[in-house]
This record gives structure tokens, C-alpha cells and sequence, in this order.
């Protein structure tokens, strides 16, 4: 009987073991299908190319989050900016956001990778803050001083009913991606960013080392420190 058990049990992991690895580059590729979709979709530009993803880790309040970083051009090879993934902790677990912005910083559009809020509170997260909604954050120019906080914290974003939870990790996440974005440093309790000093490159300014809103193209692009 043991016996019978253990070819059982060796026969069931194997074959599990086989299923996984033919279903393992399906799944990868469906995902980063669905990750090039979400960046055209944020980006609000079917017909571009992604220039760069690059990486940066973070250590806040004790965890440690990882930002990935979009670059694209347009079809001409003009830079429009970033499509950034962002993590914070929601109400319900992980909170992961692709959000678009432009050279200037300007929010384009977002799309929820993943999340586990509550069905029909915190899950509406996906359609609150878009265009012409009640949370709309499309089109908000985001800087070290001008960032997304909820009207309940003195802000001016509406929060999605019963749901401030979600709304500060929400916005807490567009924050984070935008200081990433900018080459800032992350408070993590307060999704506040603090500025530092990046020197910039006579070209391409804009599209590498400096604070896409400081940035003028010159020799330098100098950044205060100031921490709202």
C-alpha cells in the first residue's frame, strides 16, 4: 500500500511538474502581451516603441518595491515619456498600477495590473480615477510640490466611496512612479518626494538623468532639495 502511494504520489508531481512547465512560456507571453497593450493604452498611442525598461528598487517603510520604468518614442523616435509600474499595499493586498506620463510630467492614463480589493468598493479603483470620472487624475500635472492627495486628507481628489483606504494606496502609487519617473527620493508613509540634485547632459536632456519638469535642455538641470 505504501508503495502504491509513493508511485502515486511521484507519478502526480511529475505530471504536475510537466504541466507547468508547458503552461510557464504561454502565461509569460500572454502577460507581456497584456503589459504592451497596458502601455499603449496609458500612453494613449498605438503606434510606439519602448526604448528602455529600467529597473529601480526601493527599501519603504521596511519593503522593498520595485518600479519599472517604460520609456517610449513615438513613431517619428520622439520621446513621449514613461510608462511607469507601480506597487503600494492596498487595502485588500498588493496594489499594482501602470501609469503613463509625458515629458512633462503630465498624466496620460492608467490601468490596474493587479489588485485584491474589495469587489465593488476598492475594485473600482480601475474606472474611478480615469477621464471624465468622479476621481479624474487624467490630464494632472504632477511635480515635487503639486502631487494627488484625496479630499479627506486636504486634497482634491474625490474618493471612491467607502473606500479611502484604496484611494490613498491609489494615489500613494501614482506618486511613487511619478518620483521615480523624476529621478526623486520616495517618503514612503506620506507618498511625498523629495528632490535631488541630477546633473543633466547638453542632449536628450529630458529623456534620462533630469526631473522631466525642470529639465530646459541646458548644460544642467539643477534640482533643490525641498521635501513637502
Amino acid at each position: 500500500m505504501v508503495i502504491v502511494l509513493v508511485a502515486v504520489a511521484v507519478v502526480s508531481g511529475g505530471l504536475l511538474g510537466w504541466i507547468n512547465k508547458m503552461t510557464e512560456e504561454p502565461i509569460k507571453k500572454q502577460d507581456e502581451l497584456a503589459l504592451a497593450n497596458g502601455i499603449k493604452s496609458v500612453m494613449g498611442v498605438e503606434n510606439l516603441t519602448v526604448t528602455a525598461n529600467d529597473e529601480i528598487k526601493k527599501n519603504i517603510e521596511g519593503k522593498e518595491y520595485t518600479f519599472i520604468i517604460h520609456k517610449v518614442n513615438d513613431a517619428n523616435g520622439a520621446f513621449l515619456g514613461a510608462a511607469i509600474e507601480s506597487t503600494t499595499m492596498g487595502f485588500g493586498g498588493d496594489l499594482k498600477v501602470l501609469v503613463g506620463f509625458d515629458a512633462e510630467g503630465k498624466i496620460l492614463g492608467y490601468t490596474l495590473l493587479q489588485h485584491a480589493e474589495t469587489p465593488g468598493l476598492g475594485a473600482k479603483a480601475d474606472k474611478w480615477f480615469q477621464k471624465g470620472e468622479k476621481g479624474d487624475i487624467i490630464g494632472r500635472q504632477l511635480t515635487a510640490d503639486n502631487r494627488l492627495v484625496v479630499n479627506k486628507d486636504g486634497g482634491d481628489v474625490d474618493a471612491i466611496t467607502a473606500s479611502t483606504i484604496t484611494t490613498r494606496a491609489f494615489l500613494k502609487a501614482i506618486n511613487q512612479a511619478y518620483a521615480a519617473y523624476a529621478g526623486q527620493d520616495v517618503d514612503g508613509k506620506s507618498g511625498a518626494t523629495e528632490q535631488v540634485t541630477a546633473p543633466c547632459g547638453k542632449t536628450n536632456c529630458c529623456q534620462t538623468e533630469c526631473d522631466p519638469v525642470s529639465c530646459d535642455n541646458s548644460a544642467d538641470c539643477p534640482m533643490n532639495t525641498t521635501k513637502e
